[in-house]
């Protein structure tokens, strides 16, 4: 047997054994410890900082250059470039490199369908049944046979089905055969009907239940994220969510983006690990989720999954590989049902898993569902949904049309590529304020501050122009200020000192840092412009614009129109929908004809590519100014910063 090497993480003081040459970071997720890692383990990012207390581990010199001499001395090495030798080992996880709870978005402000009427045989049929779920159950009576009555069992099921429902043609699974027979006569020939509703025209049976079940009926929807991964459980009879639960995405792991994962999945690690790691979150989400109900796993009888369409192919076990691979063509877009059971969720054996339609490699289920959600598509209004994140997702159009991309913005908006950036968890800076030499600032938890947020960079920003720190091209140039200073040639913005800081490092934002956000809001704002007027339209055109995600959900509007994220259109004219991507799955989970007209929406929605977009890049230069370089599109920010300026004169 190979040596065995005990490995004791602090300061949870948790041991693992651990074999030789396995890397710490593989060891950390072995112990159920999960550690920063924007790159996946390609030793790219530097997030995975530990400290090595005991013993000794094999330090490869591809991650030396993200730590400074001071560092290396004290014992620091990246947990995914450091392997295991023939000695136990005690490390210790500093705060910046811990996991810890984010905040996500778990609510979203989508319309919610009503319980169903009462159908009573030979009722006037509904056109169209806006309620009725994918899959629900159906309470059947049946007369006992005679010899005048002498229909075959299954077709005396059909005949009562049809007497409920007398605009559908029924078929059953050939599995409901099996104990047919004794099931009817066992129970008084009283039967519920696992019903699979997608095709409006003929209806499946896909299971039978003896006696009335139909109050253990209930369905899960599920915002597959990239980072985060939410479900709400929904009573399927009443149509209300009973409750909702949300979890880091265990993949996480292998990669904080989908690059890095397709990479992972394409390469030496493979695509089991990457489906077992999505597919556990979720029914780890199922358990509490059925705890806190008082219900049974196998009254779960249909799922509905919404993700980009990467964590979509790694859900159901889809080779990725060619998705980031020009001409970027995935295995599908449009996905079959699914039993569910087959990909791994836990409820009901025949319950089954409906993936919201993607429309190309980069604008995935999440988009289609979000749209769905916010009924642009059924406004003849002009619209445009936006959803910022590593990759900003942009559709435009009406009830007519809808034209749709995708901009590579990056990991600054999630934190990743800044000196001290960090996810939305504890202690990280997400609100700024600065008035002369004044600063104020809102950390999550309200604790001392950890590092800073997407959304504290965006506020950071915003702040530093206005006060004149920074000049409209993100270089420092008040260096007298208290709270700037330079470090190695690079100014910097202290929002919290050494004394101030829970790490006892300060918390900063460099020049570098904002180089890097301006780089991200510029690719989302260029997208845009670019697909308005590829269409012949401006900004001011737009009636309404929705952003959707949990990043959007902490923007503050003011300031993401200041930096130039936002285009400048009437404060009125946006509105946050919070998790439209849950919202628009939920809707689908509800409704045949919601999920309908998903599987249309995405048919109908035109993919511009931006990487072959002559004007594009153009586009992209001149958005790389605080707010942009053609200042007439940002009116209302300019006459906010005069303002502004006024009334810091008067106060001085």
């Amino acid at each position: 047997m190979a040596n065995r090497i005990k490995v004791t993480f602090q300061p949870e003081n948790r041991v693992v054994e651990a074999g030789p040459g396995e890397t710490l970071l593989d060891v950390a997720a072995l112990a159920g410890i999960y550690i920063n890692s924007l790159c996946g383990g390609q030793g790219v990012c530097g997030k995975c900082r530990l400290k090595v207390l005991s013993g000794e581990v094999e330090f490869s010199s591809r991650g030396i250059g993200f730590l400074d001499r001071k560092e290396v001395d004290e014992g620091y090495v990246l947990a995914c470039q450091s392997t295991l030798k023939d000695r136990d080992v005690e490390v210790w996880i500093p705060p910046e490199s811990r996991r810890e709870e984010e905040q996500i978005l778990m609510v979203d402000n989508i319309v919610q369908y009503g319980a169903p009427s009462s159908q009573e045989a030979g009722a006037a049929p509904v056109p169209v049944p806006y309620y009725e779920p994918l899959c629900h159950k159906v309470f059947l009576k049946l007369p006992e046979p005679t010899l005048k009555d002498n229909l075959s069992d299954l077709e005396r099921i059909y005949r009562a089905l049809a007497q409920k429902f007398p605009d559908v043609k029924w078929e059953a699974d050939f599995a409901c055969l099996r104990n047919l027979a004794r099931l009817l006569r066992d129970n008084h020939w009283e039967v519920t009907a696992l019903v699979h509703a997608l095709d409006s025209h003929c209806h499946h049976v896909r299971s039978l239940e003896p006696g009335d079940t139909t109050r253990n009926a209930y369905g899960v929807a599920v915002d597959v994220g990239t980072t985060t991964i939410v479900a709400q459980l929904v009573d399927l009879k009443s149509s209300q969510v009973v409750g909702v639960e949300a979890s880091h995405n265990q993949q996480a792991r292998y990669g904080e983006d989908v690059i890095s994962r397709m990479i992972y999945a394409c390469g030496h690690g493979g695509l089991d690990p990457l489906k077992n790691a999505v597919v556990t979150t979720i029914n780890t989400l199922v358990n509490s989720l059925v705890a806190g109900a008082g219900i049974q796993h196998t009254d779960i009888i249909s799922f509905v999954a919404a993700g980009n369409t990467t964590m979509t192919h790694l859900l159901l076990g889809l080779e990725p590989c060619t998705i980031r691979l020009e001409p970027y063509i995935p295995t599908a877009t449009r996905i079959p049902w699914a039993r569910a059971a087959e990909v791994g969720l836990t409820g009901h054996p025949d319950a089954l898993l409906h993936c919201m339609p993607c429309v190309s490699s980069y604008v995935g289920g999440d988009i289609t569902a979000g749209v769905l959600a916010c009924g642009m598509n059924d406004s003849p209004q002009l619209s445009a949904l936006i959803d910022i994140g590593t990759n900003g997702e942009i559709v435009v159009g009406n009830n007519e049309w809808l034209v749709c991309c995708s901009a590579s913005a990056g990991p600054a908006f999630e934190g990743g590529g800044t000196k001290c950036g960090m996810r939305a968890t504890k202690g990280a800076v997400q609100k700024v304020r600065i008035r002369g030499d004044r600063l104020e600032i809102q950390t999550i938890g309200g604790g001392k501050a950890r590092g800073i947020c997407g959304s504290g960079l965006i506020d950071c920003m915003a702040e530093l122009v206005a006060e004149g720190i920074i000049d409209q091209s993100g270089k420092f140039v008040r260096l007298d200020h208290p709270r700037v200073r330079e470090v190695d040639g690079v100014p910097e913005f202290v929002l919290a000192k050494e004394t101030e800081s829970e790490t006892g490092e300060p918390v900063v934002i460099t020049e570098d840092d904002i180089g890097n956000l301006m780089k991200s809001k510029a690719a989302v704002l260029a997208a845009m412009k670019v697909l308005l007027e590829s269409l012949g339209l401006r900004f001011s055109d737009l009636d309404r614009l929705y952003v959707a995600g949990g990043f959007g959900a902490h923007l503050d509007i003011e300031k993401s129109i200041r930096i130039g994220l936002l285009p400048d259109v009437p404060r009125e004219k946006v509105l946050f929908i919070g998790n439209s991507s849950l919202g628009g799955a939920r809707q689908a989970l509800l409704s045949t004809h919601a999920y309908r007209k998903a599987n249309a929406i995405a048919r109908q929605m035109t993919y511009f590519e931006l990487s072959v977009h002559p004007g594009f890049m153009d586009e992209f230069v001149a958005a790389l100014f605080l707010p942009h370089t053609d200042q007439s599109l940002f009116p209302s920010v300019q006459e906010a910063l005069k303002n502004r300026q006024r009334e810091e004169a008067l106060l001085k």
